[in-house]
């Protein structure tokens, strides 16, 4: 199974780390009406992704909590920040397109690699560098996993 990863998922997935997650808000919503992606949504939303995922999807985003975000390095940021193809490409290092992947669904995934990135199943769910801290958030446009790490290319 090739998985392929697309930029606009990152921002969806930031929002289902709360419990104010509702199935019935698109992937977007959610990030939106979560307190731990702001930085996400606001990345999303400087990159012109924020209409992507509201759209029809089905997605799966891992999004990035702000506390994984402030562990990048500034000049990293920066960098990104100032760049609006880099930064789109890091953010569709965080999607998955046309399917919800449910955490029950990666343990077919194990060792295989998702646009550079390895699986990792052996303890919890893992993403590169990125450990999967709450899964299955479902919106009506596809599914968010919380990660507590940035995906940054050649990482």
């Amino acid at each position: 199974m090739k998985v392929k990863l697309f930029a606009a998922a990152v921002l969806s997935v930031a929002l289902g780390h709360t419990a104010a997650a509702d199935d019935k808000k698109t992937i977007a919503e959610n990030v939106a009406a979560s307190k731990d992606h702001t930085i996400l949504l606001a990345l999303v939303k400087e990159a012109g992704l924020a209409e992507t995922l509201g759209g029809k999807g089905p997605f799966t985003v891992f999004g990035p909590t702000d506390e994984a975000f402030k562990k990048l390095p500034k000049e990293l940021v920066e960098k990104v920040k100032g760049d609006k193809e880099l930064l789109k490409k890091v953010l569709m290092l965080h999607v998955i397109p046309g399917k919800a992947v449910m955490a029950a669904d990666v343990k077919g995934l194990d060792g295989k690699e998702v646009n550079g990135f390895k699986i990792d199943t052996k303890d919890g769910v893992k993403i590169g560098p990125a450990k999967v801290t709450t899964a299955d958030i479902k919106a009506s446009n596809g599914v968010i996993h919380v990660i507590d790490t940035v995906l940054v290319p050649g990482k």
